[in-house]
């Protein structure tokens, strides 16, 4: 089961960091501290290597842009653990390493893929994500589409993980 309610429809915060093509989702946290599962030590942990004052900035709601390929390498859980837990409400990219979308659709977080996000947007832009259709807005005026999710992926979604959609799915029937 999740333990991270499924998103709004339209989730409102800031961008709280842009990452480039290929970004390894690992350096998150440091490959020192990719076993792990201890939450408090993930969030300490999250992007001191690259932004030691983000944790201190990041709220509920922010989201993460990044370029092409977007968490390729092992589809590690605890970098996505320390992110979700400052509150990182979605991540917007120009494309996803497959295992990496697929393990983090699957724990309910929106993936959004939207070409050329990463060039539209700057770090502390004000934005307005719908990840049902794919629109990212910001208070710059910018206004991009990408490729709206699937059904099947919406659900997973709305349920907040693959597990917990699996469950209401195949619940016996009370009588």
């Amino acid at each position: 089961m999740s333990a991270y309610p499924p998103p709004a429809d339209i989730i409102t915060g800031r961008v709280a960091w842009i990452f480039g093509d290929d970004f390894d989702i690992d350096l998150v946290v440091g490959v020192a501290n990719i076993k792990t599962y201890d939450r408090e030590l993930l969030r300490s942990a999250c992007m001191r290597e690259i932004d030691p004052g983000f944790t201190e900035r990041v709220r509920p709601g922010d989201i993460v842009v990044g370029g092409r390929n977007f968490g390729y390498g092992h589809p590690h859980y605890p970098p996505m653990i320390a992110l979700r837990d400052l509150g990182i409400a979605a991540v917007v990219a120009e494309s996803f390493s497959p295992g990496f979308w697929r393990g983090e659709t699957f724990n309910g977080m929106p993936l959004i893929t939207i070409p050329g996000v990463a060039a539209a947007v700057s770090q502390g832009d004000e934005i307005t994500l719908d990840w049902r259709t794919a629109t990212l807005e910001a208070t710059t005026g910018t206004r991009i589409v990408g490729t709206p999710p699937n059904p099947r992926t919406v659900a997973i979604i709305e349920a907040g993980s693959s597990y917990d959609l699996l469950l209401a799915e195949h619940a016996p029937a009370r009588t």
